[in-house]
């Protein structure tokens, strides 16, 4: 007679992760309240644990070890294998994670098409849709010329771990995707899809697969209302790269950045212009994000950030009017919020220009959104701007670290950014004088550079 499966009785926080024995309205990990879930697992027994332990790998020498394993594996797409380092990784498992109906389907499907035409074997797993709904989406983009080769994608649509991972088992693919992994669910766990308990499972069952039969991964995941990757962190974790699929869908730039990579630098970004025949590459965003800037407007300056190795050019634009009702707003798109707050206390405080009691209202045209400190002396630039209706000249750009002490600090790839600016015309540079003695006479070229020490001083350089 078979022995029953034991069965362990815990409860895990759905924020954090954290595990306790009983229930508490709060969990003791994070400190949120009634976020303690109950789970059922199945208890190993001592021969699994003793199994286990026998078919551990060896240790090798690093120089030992085959490296062709761990290969590339272009996407067809290539701005996706720029956000990944060169390319999907054989074995690697990358996170992607988006708003809903910003594209991330659209996008691997996109990817899945192009190594499918190569021959080579795809595979999408939907859980979200029925196999005929994909189908539809396929044919739709296939018939604008978007997707060449989506007709030998292999679609499976389950819920059902054990059968997704039995389809990837019998004959690995190239390159799969699991649309969504909330949507997965481990049926020895009775909790419902999408908890921490069977995110962790399905996440850990298909990373040991992939790893195992050399797949390139990737997990599709919700985001929850502030634009996390809704689940534990330990899902982020787990995985080899996170991608996060951001833009604004009034807008129709969209940027996948790689926020963690184990196979490359991390903080690259690939940009992409949502259209009917589904996502177009932009090689040259800088020139797209400055095609419409207005000519002579207050408060619109041209910012040179650098996002991973790529330098970026984007417009800055703030708004600064009488604070009519109670308190000042402080309004941002595209922008950290609160280091807008830090540059209006420094311009207060440093270069006496009262703008504490007014409205202020910031963004990055184009629906780009921006997180380098680089961007400080662009964006107080326009708010002073703005605040004098005083135009900043057409040709030129800024950028520089500002300090709570009204200092202008160096940033990183000077080089790269004036070679950005000086390729889309533009002629005169605000930058920091620390940085002046690294430039080379090939970076200068063609170029006005403006040192400036202090923000007072970049001020009174370009407005008095």
């Amino acid at each position: 007679m078979a022995k029953a499966k034991k069965l362990k009785t815990s409860f895990r926080c759905t924020e954090c992760g954290h595990e306790s024995a009983r229930w508490m309205g709060r969990c003791s990990g994070c400190g949120e309240w009634n976020t303690m879930e109950e789970q059922q697992t199945v208890k190993a027994t001592a021969g699994q644990v003793r199994a286990a332990s026998r078919s551990r790998s060896k240790a090798k020498r690093l120089a030992d070890i085959d490296t062709d394993q761990a290969r590339r594996i272009p996407t067809g797409i290539a701005e996706l294998d720029r956000a990944l380092g060169g390319g999907a990784v054989a074995g690697g498992v990358a996170l992607l994670g988006g708003d809903p109906g910003i594209g991330k389907s659209t996008l691997l499907m996109q990817a899945l098409a192009a190594i499918a035409k190569q021959g080579k074997r795809a595979v999408y797993v939907t859980g979200e849709e029925s196999a005929a709904q994909v189908a539809l989406r396929g044919r739709r983009l296939a018939k604008s010329g978007a997707l060449p080769g989506v007709e030998d994608v292999i679609v499976l649509a389950t819920t059902e771990l054990d059968e997704a991972t039995e389809a990837l088992r019998m004959e690995p693919p190239e390159i799969a995707v699991i649309d969504s992994i909330q949507t997965l669910r481990a049926t020895e766990l009775t909790s419902a899809p999408g908890t921490v308990s069977q995110l962790r499972e399905v996440a850990s069952r298909l990373i040991e697969l992939a790893k195992a039969k050399g797949i390139a991964l990737f997990l599709i995941g919700h985001v929850t209302k502030d634009g996390a990757i809704a689940g534990p962190k330990v899902l982020e974790h787990l995985v080899d790269t996170v991608l996060s699929f951001e833009g604004d869908r009034s807008h129709a730039f969209r940027m996948v950045r790689a926020t963690k990579n184990r196979f490359g630098p991390a903080h690259e970004v690939g940009v992409f212009e949502m259209v009917e025949q589904g996502l177009r590459e932009v090689p040259d965003p800088s020139a797209l994000f400055l095609a419409e800037r207005p000519d002579q407007a207050a408060g619109s300056v041209v910012a040179a950030t650098a996002e991973g190795s790529r330098p970026l050019l984007v417009e800055v634009q703030a708004l600064v009017a009488p604070a009519a009702y109670g308190a000042a707003r402080r309004v941002v798109s595209g922008l950290d919020g609160n280091r807008l707050a830090i540059l209006l206390a420094v311009l207060e405080r440093k270069a006496e220009i009262h703008v504490l009691d007014r409205d202020v209202f910031a963004s990055v045209a184009g629906g780009a959104r921006i997180d380098e400190r680089a961007l400080d002396l662009a964006i107080a630039i326009a708010v002073v701007s703005s605040l004098y209706d005083r135009p900043i000249g057409q040709d030129v750009v800024a950028f520089g670290e500002v300090g709570l002490a009204g200092e202008i600090r160096a940033v990183p790839r000077i080089g790269a950014r004036l070679m950005e600016a000086r390729k889309l015309g533009f002629k005169n540079v605000v930058m920091p004088a620390g940085q002046m003695d690294r430039l080379t006479k090939q970076e200068k070229k063609g170029l006005t550079l403006i040192p400036v020490k202090t923000l007072p001083r970049a001020l009174s350089t370009l407005f008095e």
